[in-house]
């Protein structure tokens, strides 16, 4: 009987904003924008690290790991996205939502870990500078790194196996702009409390420890900088760790209010509130990585000066 209901559910119908016709035009210009300058940014920070041997450190290593995951994560779902506002068709093939589930959860859960790496090497380089070179030689920054992609991706496999292996009875409507785990899992028709205790358990190894490893590694990087006696050796030991704070607060400060905030109780609220929800949920996913190339260049000299280089070169090249 569950094989028969799932089997007859060949396709999903993302709705999207396709009940406010109004706003359609106006996402679809700035989302498209966005997601160019999301290839664009990521793009270079990837290339300055590769080409520039300066830039051949464990912090910029995790740095071009977060740019391609950015560059995976928003091409996993943005071009359907886009897609969706030029056709009248807004479906997505059953199996298609599966490889979009686990692209996203993937992504999502492998940036949780390399934030917390991230953190762990500004912590190593602030407050034990002397042992740096020992501590994240190259025999550990890879496996750290490697380690990230490899726990993303064995959750993500399991939470969607779990997902797309319920039975779907008629139902095909994802009121969400992708195949979001949370609105498919509203159109099961079985009980889905396995699911909930297995995204639970995630949540707490995905989202939680690594929010705690982080805090508590600027806590002991707060406190060695403070510990500096010169206002701009304070200056300077805060400004190699200040990019990376800054996209911590929004990747976690986007989750945390995504799922924190109250949720209404009246039809016409619920229906703002669900409105709110996919911009939320759009500001995640697409802001947040067109952001952090930014981040690091614009506030990062090694990053500019390498980029100046690169360009200076070809430029060089050209003329000869």
């Amino acid at each position: 009987m569950g094989k028969s209901n799932q089997s007859s559910v060949t396709e999903f119908v993302l709705l999207g904003l396709s009940g406010y016709p109004e706003l359609e035009a106006i996402y679809f210009v700035l989302v498209l924008c966005m997601y160019l300058v999301i290839l664009l940014g990521n793009g270079v920070i990837i290339i300055v690290s590769v080409y520039d041997s300066h830039l051949h450190t464990p912090m910029y290593f995790f740095l071009s790991n977060l740019s391609f995951l950015d560059i995976c994560y928003t091409s996993s779902s943005i071009p359907l996205f886009l897609s969706s506002f030029l056709t009248s068709e807004k479906t997505i093939s059953f199996s298609g939502c599966g490889v979009q589930m686990f692209l996203s959860f993937a992504m999502g859960a492998t940036e949780c870990v390399l934030l917390s790496m991230m953190a762990f090497d500004r912590y190593v380089a602030i407050c034990n500078p002397l042992r740096y070179p020992i501590i994240m030689s190259k025999a550990s920054y890879v496996p750290m790194a490697a380690g990230s992609w490899i726990a993303g991706g064995v959750n993500s496999v399991l939470q969607t196996s779990l997902a797309m292996r319920l039975p779907f009875c008629g139902d095909n409507v994802i009121n969400h702009f992708t195949c979001e785990i949370l609105a498919v899992l509203k159109l099961a028709c079985a009980d889905i409390s396995i699911n909930v205790i297995s995204m639970a358990v995630a949540n707490m190894i995905f989202l939680v420890v690594p929010v705690l490893f982080i805090f508590v590694s600027y806590v002991f990087i707060l406190s060695t900088i403070l510990r500096i006696p010169s206002a701009e050796g304070r200056r300077k030991a805060f400004s190699t760790c200040s990019a990376h704070l800054t996209v911590v607060i929004i990747f976690y400060g986007t989750i945390l209010f995504m799922y924190a905030k109250p949720k209404a109780k009246d039809s016409s609220g619920a229906d703002k509130e669900q409105l709110t929800d996919k911009i939320i949920s759009l500001f995640y996913g697409v802001v947040t990585p067109m952001l952090n190339p930014l981040i690091y260049s614009l506030r990062n000299k090694d990053v500019k000066a390498a980029m100046k280089n690169i360009l200076y070169r070809k430029c060089f090249l050209e003329e000869m």
